[in-house]
């Protein structure tokens, strides 16, 4: 194979490597689908990634396979560990380093502020599209928000909880840029967590994240009517029935 169609073999590996990381769990149709290749050479490309461990395959039944009780259970592929580190920015060594410099000589508080004030310029670029929007698709458009910043982030309804009572959302990264730094240095996380309760007005929980070996960043965005309804999570409605305008 001419070495300029080996480079390019690559490129577009790298491409599907990326589409499975920022969509995944995903299958090789849609893939194929999203890049315009046929399922031939879609196929060649993933085999080649799980020969490198880039990715792997969850086994799982379709919706429509599940209700008939019958089909063949469809192949999603996941990316790896390995694969997602493929990604890793080459300053995570750097930050590191500074932080460890900034805790041993200023003190884990010192460290806290400093990620407070990394996530505070998203938290301001983010506050005039969420709050723009209606309170039953915030999470939604932080997810869109996020995305576009490459954390490859969706927004999914949270299971009902035993009572049968609704059970929020949940906000869903499959991108952590720092997850490396975050992993010895969690202020990181923390302070994300933080900042996302206060653009979406609600609490929020951290289930999981990249950084302590999860395969996806999991935070629970609780019902807005377990906050009181909506008025009480954010200021903005009651703003709005007292000047005449309807509440969102």
């Amino acid at each position: 194979m001419p070495s300029g169609a080996g480079h390019g073999e690559r490129d577009t590996r790298a491409r599907v490597a990326r589409l499975i990381l920022e969509h995944g769990p995903i299958t090789a149709s849609a893939l194929g689908e999203r890049m315009g290749l046929t399922p031939a050479a879609i196929r060649r490309h993933l085999d080649a990634l799980l020969t490198e461990e880039m990715i792997e395959i969850e086994t799982r039944r379709s919706r429509s396979q599940g209700q008939r009780g019958r089909g063949r259970p469809a192949k999603w592929f996941v990316i790896t560990d390995a694969g997602r580190n493929a990604f890793v920015h080459a300053y995570d060594d750097l930050a590191t380093s500074a932080l460890r410099f900034l805790a041993e000589t200023a003190g884990d508080e010192a460290v806290a502020e400093f990620a407070r004030r990394q996530i505070a310029d998203l938290e301001r670029r983010y506050t005039p599209v969420v709050q723009a929007a209606p309170p039953h698709q915030r999470v939604r458009k932080l997810a869109e928000a996020l995305s576009a910043d490459g954390y490859a982030a969706a927004a999914a309804k949270a299971p009902q909880t035993v009572s049968g009572e609704p059970g929020g959302e949940q906000l869903c990264q499959h991108h952590c840029p720092v997850a490396h730094v975050a992993e010895e240095f969690p202020q990181l996380c923390e302070a994300e967590t933080e900042a996302f309760s206060r653009l979406l007005g609600t609490p929020v929980q951290r289930l999981a994240t990249i950084a302590h070996g999860d395969g996806i960043c999991t935070t629970h965005v609780s019902p807005r009517s377990l906050c009181g309804g909506a008025d009480a999570a954010d200021g903005t409605d009651n703003a709005n029935e007292e000047s005449g305008g309807t509440p969102l």
